[in-house]
């Protein structure tokens, strides 16, 4: 094949799977905000705010740019969807023109690029770039707005930068693509570090030229050189930049009494000098290397200088600013990731130091003190920054007895987790041996957290629900029946929830294998760059479970960090395709083989994919983040404060508010963050609509290492008033603190029982409480707080409780049953719409969260009716998301159901019923927990058609889990037993309301038979 016509066919075919791939993600692209962080993303891009450490300001000021395409505020989030939609087409079209780079190294190897060859080669190159594309973690990412689909592209990106760079080393300022390669890299920081773990093998593309012939010693000294590079990028050349700024910052502003930022102006003049003389002076003095060098990190800069919208947009103060990084001091705490705290991933303490925490001491037998990191805050009274935490001998240092090297198993919040896997008994409370956290690390790190991963996108996928190491979810499976029932257990009667489920999804490990083949055919012909690809798929995969130290069980799956390793396998499997060409090839050379080959591998390996994925990575009409975030802001009356707990009640209302402008008069408190200085402040500041937050206690009463914890005393065992509590809080006087340690003083509180007055007046002039339930209103509330200590958060939420005065109404969104996230006043709380409302009217809570606070049927029902089940009217994908906040939902309307039934309201009772028995159907939903009282209801509402059918529903789903799970072993049983016995209790329920409300007696007689029936499958296991 002559060069110019594979040339030509490179190109077209390259942006042909461009066109592929983009087309199948703007097909499937989210219309609206997602779960998790992508609100987030979305309303920080579109606003240019700040987001959470340690940044994505590229990321965001191209959502900005693409969102300026929107025309109007509720198609925003769609265009920064598609710009992640965008990016991911570009990460495909740059592996394909990587892959055909690579892949005909090996072809000419030993001879010219025949026609057969060049076909075969790119043949080979479309199967690989479009298993990446349709494989299931990469294409999660691209529909939605998240950083992960432009590192990926930014990964593509340099690579195939590097073999440009690569092809230009005896060229004439060959050098531009290492130079634009510093650009990119320096841009990485703007999106996502994860880019930058590609440096390690542009570093081997350099040095696989530099050495003709490597030998263990060079070999040694190219990987640390390799290694030595990606370390300098991320752990010194920022960094130290960062602290050059902070330095420079603090000196000539707290030193030499200069203005805020001089330093800051000084140091970039200093830099940016620095550079103009170095690159003049190795110029000149024809110091090619030294030259080089210099212009690498100056590009590196250059790139990272996209950091600067960070502290310009934080001096904004932006309605979203988190952290806070107005100066390079807080920028570099921003970047240092400080808020999260500190973590040893080489040596650190163990889950077991919580047994046993024994303080190191000195030669005196005395504890050894250290000091924590200071917090500097800019002062604007002295003009300097002042340092504001007691930061000196702050913290007592542990012993080593409960610390080890390479600590896997260390938050004791999971040691029953750790505990199970690599089975130390439960009662243990010895330190666990570093051949146990090794094997932690073997087993669920990097077996069920990154080979579970692999698998899934190349050999096939259980379920969407998350696993939790049991044969039942989030499992990787092939479709082929006898390696399934080997590795998960038997695919006999499966239910059906199980068959159709959208997340079912089987490759039969044809990509996989296509990808092992490829990976040894690349071996034994091309070693060096066989090496280059394993350390980009070592350090995209591996290194990241080492660097992260995944915990048991994470909130979520955690796939879509590690795509970059995906990457690469995906790239092994276009290998693989070659390598069968190039097999048949020495038998039986023809153009029909040629393209044979690739064309059945098209069909077995992306095709196949695409077909088995499409459904459940389509979201093109999936809507119930939106709704779910409106619902929650329409729950709310005017003005109202709205504490979160999570970034799923969170993220998504910051996206109404501040992309669509809807209900900005609510404020949104986030609980987590309210622990932070930085948030509070924030809280206490007007945004759009809504007034600042009800507090008396100011900026010093809370700032870092003040307040963050009050201890409980019980010298007192009156009663106070909440206005006598936070006076007594916010005091600075002396006899309100308490020593703690060495000199260390907190605040304490003597009592933690309080009361808060009711002023009935305001009650119902705010209207809180409806003048109908004004009888109903109490004089006083009565709390008791936590009787150990309160933590910052708390106590600002409390310190909001005592100055709202009943102006402003107070509600929470319910995703936590701790008494703490209600303020302790559980039996004082409305159920209205989505979200609890505090109220003075008091309503004993007898069934913990699903059974918490009164309902106002008629505010009630008008909400129900006007909520969107988050489809528009259309069929979409749900997911395990949705069907999780579904619970809410359903349970919600059955309490209104149940409410409405008792008034009388029979008529308005079924009808909500109907809506949630065909808005969310029980097939589709799951979560059969909140189903069992269809039926009941149903028989109650004497409409027995309904209820036999809704019960009939459930009973189906129950006789074929415990049909399949009657299959199993009595050893895998005890595992199950749990399951078993839910399934039983729900069974149960049904067939009681049955046998309780049904008038026909066959039908009864029915469920009882079935129902015995099931019991006996199990007559063994409940025999023992």
């Amino acid at each position: 094949m002559k060069e110019n016509t594979y040339q030509k066919w490179n190109t077209i075919l390259g942006w042909i799977v461009f066109i592929i791939s983009l087309a199948t993600y703007t097909l499937t692209l989210e219309p609206t905000v997602s779960f998790w962080d992508c609100g987030e993303y979305i309303s920080t891009a579109v606003k240019l705010e700040v987001g959470h450490p340690p940044g994505a300001p590229l990321f965001q000021m191209l959502g900005a740019f693409f969102a300026m395409f929107s025309g109007t505020a509720s198609n925003v989030a769609y265009m920064v969807n598609f710009m992640s939609g965008l990016a991911s087409a570009f990460t495909i079209l740059f592996m394909f023109w990587s892959l055909t780079n690579l892949i005909k190294r090996v072809a000419i190897k030993n001879s010219e690029l025949t026609t057969n060859k060049g076909i075969a080669v790119l043949g080979a190159a479309l199967v690989g770039s479009l298993t990446y594309t349709f494989s299931d973690s990469f294409w999660f990412s691209a529909v939605e707005a998240e950083v992960y689909a432009m590192s990926s592209f930014l990964m593509a990106l340099l690579f195939w930068l590097g073999l440009k760079w690569e092809k230009s080393f005896h060229q004439p300022r060959g050098n531009k693509w290492l130079i634009l390669i510093c650009f990119v890299i320096g841009l990485s920081f703007g999106v996502h570090i994860l880019s930058l773990l590609v440096i390690p093998s542009l570093v081997f593309i350099y040095l696989n030229h530099y050495y003709k012939k490597y030998t263990i010693k060079n070999f040694i000294v190219a990987n640390a050189i390799a290694i030595g590079a990606l370390i300098f990028i991320f752990k010194f050349l920022f960094p130290f930049t960062l602290k050059f700024f902070s330095a420079s910052e603090l000196f000539f502003v707290n030193n030499l009494n200069m203005p805020f930022h001089t330093g800051t102006v000084i140091a970039a003049i200093l830099i940016i000098t620095g550079f103009y003389f170095g690159l003049n002076y190795t110029r000149k003095n024809k110091k090619y290397l030294a030259n080089i060098t210099l212009l690498s990190v100056l590009f590196v800069m250059i790139g990272f200088s996209c950091w600067l919208m960070l502290p310009i947009r934080a001096n904004a103060n932006t309605t979203i600013n988190e952290n806070n990084p107005s100066s390079a001091r807080e920028l570099l705490a921003y970047y240092n990731r400080e808020q999260y705290g500190d973590s040893n991933i080489f040596y650190d303490t163990y889950y077991s130091s919580k047994y046993d925490r024994e303080a190191a001491l000195d030669a005196n037998g005395e504890p050894i003190m250290i000091d924590v990191k200071p917090k500097y805050e800019m002062d604007e009274k002295s003009g300097k920054y002042i340092i504001v935490n007691d930061y000196k001998n702050a913290q007592e240092k542990t012993s080593d007895r409960h610390k080890g090297f390479i600590p896997r198993m260390v938050n004791p919040a999971l040691e029953q987790n750790y505990k199970s896997i690599v089975g130390i008994p439960q009662k243990s409370q010895a330190r666990p041996t570093f051949s146990e956290n090794i094997e932690f690390m073997v087993k669920y790190q990097f077996g069920y957290m990154y080979f579970r991963y692999l698998f899934w996108n190349f050999i096939g996928k259980q379920n969407d629900v998350q696993g939790r190491m049991d044969p039942l979810n989030g499992n990787w499976m092939s479709g082929i029946n006898i390696i399934d029932r080997y590795f998960v257990g038997t695919q006999e009667n499966l239910p059906s929830e199980y068959l159709n489920n959208e997340g079912r999804n089987f490759y039969y490990g044809i990509p996989f294998l296509l990808g092992i083949i490829g990976l040894l055919y690349q071996v034994k012909n091309d070693p060096r760059n066989f090496y280059n690809l394993l350390l980009f798929f070592a350090f995209t995969g591996f290194a990241i479970i080492f660097y992260t130290n995944p915990k048991p069980f994470e909130p979520r799956e955690r796939d879509y960090a590690i795509v970059g390793s995906f990457y690469i396998f995906a790239m092994w499997v276009g290998f693989g395709v070659y390598a069968l060409f190039d097999k048949v090839n020495n038998y039986k050379s023809s153009k029909a083989i040629a393209i044979a080959i690739p064309a059945l591998c098209l069909l077995v390996s992306p095709i196949v994919m695409a077909s088995q994925n499409w459904d459940d990575h389509d979201r093109s009409n999936k809507y119930t983040a939106y709704f779910n975030a409106k619902a929650y802001l329409d729950s709310c009356d005017k003005n109202a404060i709205l504490f979160t707990i999570g970034d799923n009640d969170t993220f998504p209302l910051w996206y109404m508010q501040e992309v669509e402008g809807y209900r900005t008069d609510v404020k949104v408190v986030n609980t987590s963050l309210l622990a932070t200085d930085w948030y509070i402040d924030q809280m206490k500041r007007k945004t759009y609509d809504a007034p600042p937050i009800p507090s008396q206690l100011v900026h010093k009463q809370y700032r870092h290492g003040t307040l963050d914890v009050a201890y409980h005393t019980g010298q007192v065992k009156e009663r106070w008033d909440i206005d006598d509590f936070m006076k007594w809080i916010s005091s600075s006087d002396k006899r309100t603190y308490i020593e703690v340690s060495n000199g260390k003083f907190e605040k304490f509180y003597p009592t933690n029982k309080l009361r808060l007055p009711v002023d009935k007046q305001k009650v119902l002039e705010n209207g809180i409480v409806n003048k109908k339930d004004a009888d109903s209103i109490v004089a006083y509330m009565d709390l008791d707080v936590d009787d150990r200590g309160l933590t910052k958060n708390r106590t600002l939420m409390l310190d909001i409780l005592a100055n709202n005065n009943w102006e402003r109404p107070i509600y929470f969104t319910g995703g936590s049953n701790a008494d703490e996230e209600y303020l302790w006043l559980k039996d004082y709380l409305q159920l209205d719409g989505m979200a609890f409302q505090l109220v003075p009217i008091k309503t004993k809570n007898e069934y913990g969260i699903l059974g918490m606070g009164r309902i106002d049927t008629e505010k009630m029902y008008n909400m129900v009716k006007s909520w969107d089940f988050g489809n528009r009217g259309k069929d979409f994908y749900i997911d395990v998301e949705s069907r999780k906040n579904s619970i809410s939902y359903r349970n919600n309307i059955s309490r209104l159901v149940e409410a409405l039934m008792n008034e009388g309201e029979v008529e308005k009772a079924e009808e909500v019923l109907d809506l949630s028995f065909n808005k969310m159907p029980i097939e589709k939903y799951h979560q059969y927990g909140v189903c069992l009282a269809f039926p009941e209801q149903y028989y109650l509402l004497n409409k027995p058609v309904k209820a036999r059918k809704a019960a009939d529903i459930l009973i189906r789903v129950f006789q074929e889990k415990l049909l399949y799970y009657s299959q199993f072993s009595t050893a895998d049983l005890e595992y199950l037993f749990a399951e078993v016995e839910t399934e039983f209790k729900m069974y149960q329920t049904i067939a009681a309301d049955v046998n309780k409300y049904d008038k026909d007696i066959d039908y009864k007689k029915q469920v009882e038979t079935e129902f015995i029936g099931h019991i006996k499958l199990f007559e063994d296991i409940f025999q023992q």
